[in-house]
């Protein structure tokens, strides 16, 4: 089932996600979900606060990027917790399915160990690099209530600051569902 898409300026996007359990009512069909609900936006990630859900956590599939490492990156991740960022920062154009039609140059760490659960519950602890580093780190914000705008300087935040509330007022064109704020 498609999901809709929480809007910049939905509040969820700005809360603390909060830990959940194995008993997670329907967590593999929400899991399911999320996976459809982020390739029919042509995403390559998708964390519950884009769906009104604030719970820790998120998803991704960058099996189709060239030069990702590992080859065919898609992994689930719940209470996730990143234990080190290292290595070289480095910058790069993000974007994101709740602020579509903005980008902006963001810099993150190269590499990153994280500590996760995959939606067996088996426990796991990774270090990533590249860009399967940086596409954790986007979705990872996302579960402590921090868009990849607020990573960008004060000038150029204020430069996106109108068709940033013009998306929150639902001024946008996607092909996909979006959930935006009550006026």
């Amino acid at each position: 089932m498609i999901l809709p898409i929480y809007a910049y300026g939905q509040p969820v996007l700005r809360k603390k996600a909060s830990d959940i359990d194995a008993q997670y009512p329907d967590l593999n069909a929400l899991i399911d979900n999320m996976f459809e609900t982020m390739y029919d936006s042509n995403g390559i990630g998708l964390a519950a606060p884009q769906i009104g859900l604030s719970i820790r956590l998120f998803l991704v599939d960058g099996s189709e990027i060239e030069d990702i490492n590992p080859k065919g990156f898609k992994e689930v991740f719940i209470n996730p917790v990143i234990e080190e960022e290292f290595g070289t920062e480095w910058e790069f154009e993000e974007g994101c399915l709740s602020i579509p039609d903005v980008r902006a140059h963001v810099k993150r760490k190269g590499e990153l160990t994280i500590r996760y659960f995959d939606r067996n519950w088996n426990e796991h602890t990774k270090t990533f690099n590249g860009m399967a580093a940086r596409i954790i780190q986007h979705e990872y914000d996302h579960i402590e209530g921090v868009l990849f705008t607020d990573r960008i300087s004060p000038l150029k935040r204020n430069m996106l600051k109108r068709r940033m509330e013009g998306i929150s007022k639902g001024r946008v064109n996607v092909d996909y569902k979006m959930k935006f704020p009550k006026k």
